[in-house]
């Protein structure tokens, strides 16, 4: 069951439930004793559920690229993980405490900036990629592009509704403050705010890393927008955090190393398109 939770349904709360009892009595008494956090669980899980579904279909993570290339998956899981390493020994060997807490900071930071980010970035690249197509396959691009403009207007209208509908919950929880029901009334009218709240979440998982499905209107379309983009969030980066700890030529090799290495592989796939597929950046 529990590989389900990787699929693009997850298994209803019924059958969550019968394989809950199957567990070992010492952990249904660790259980007991955490009985809001467990229904907190029981109410969640089906709007997680719920929201996860629409996030796939809207965002299906089979459209990440138009040509699957498993050699290019391979390289770039094995740069997320060197860089992870790099990261983390560079912190271990020159960080502070300033610094750890820092990193969840940036992350935080990153996940919001992000999609408007590419929002902004988008556009100019798709531009870039119209005026380099010939004449005749333009019509098809702009065509191909349309999921992709749909899916923009999917996420960024959850995306500001989170804070619309809850600062709209809050507004309404003032008019009926002193009724005995008022938790229950407020807990109801969250439960729509955390459905968006968690398809936003589950679709940012491929949205972002598919581009917004713009591989449709060209195939190089998310390498090139992976490659623009990691420059853009490293300036932001340096800009606002600084230049990571450790001696010069470290930090220099931690601002550069990483974009750097991401542009690489970016180009590369790009290549490999060309060479494979027959795919060019002038269609």
């Amino acid at each position: 069951m529990w590989q389900q939770f990787g699929q693009d349904e997850w298994p209803p709360l019924s059958e969550v439930l019968r394989h809950v009892r199957r567990m070992p009595g010492c952990l249904w008494a660790i259980g007991l004793l955490c009985v809001w956090p467990a229904l907190m669980v029981l109410l969640g899980y089906p709007l997680a559920r719920s929201a996860r579904r629409q996030a796939r279909r809207r965002f299906p993570a089979h459209s990440y690229r138009r040509y699957q290339d498993p050699e290019v998956w391979r390289v770039q899981k094995t740069r997320a993980w060197v860089a992870l390493a790099a990261s983390f020994l560079i912190l271990a060997s020159y960080g502070t405490e300033a610094d750890w807490a820092e990193v969840q900071d940036q992350y935080l930071f990153r996940l919001v900036v992000t999609p408007w980010l590419l929002l902004l970035t988008a556009p100019v690249v798709i531009l870039v990629l119209f005026r380099l197509a010939p004449p005749h396959a333009r019509p098809g691009m702009r065509a191909r592009l349309r999921p992709a403009v749909r899916s923009v207007l999917w996420y960024f209208g959850a995306f500001t509704a989170v804070p619309l509908l809850f600062a709209g919950v809050m507004l309404l929880s003032r008019s009926y403050g002193s009724s005995r029901l008022s938790p229950l009334i407020t807990l109801a009218l969250l439960l729509p705010v955390l459905w968006v709240l968690f398809f936003v979440v589950f679709a940012s998982t491929t949205a972002l890393r598919t581009a917004f499905n713009t591989a449709d209107a060209h195939a190089a379309l998310p390498a090139l927008l992976t490659g623009v983009l990691v420059w853009e969030l490293a300036a932001i980066n340096l800009a606002m955090a600084g230049a990571p700890p450790g001696p010069p030529a470290v930090q220099f090799c931690a601002v550069l190393g990483g974009p750097a290495s991401v542009t690489a592989v970016a180009w590369w796939e790009i290549a490999r398109l060309r060479t494979r597929y027959g795919v060019t950046l002038r269609g």
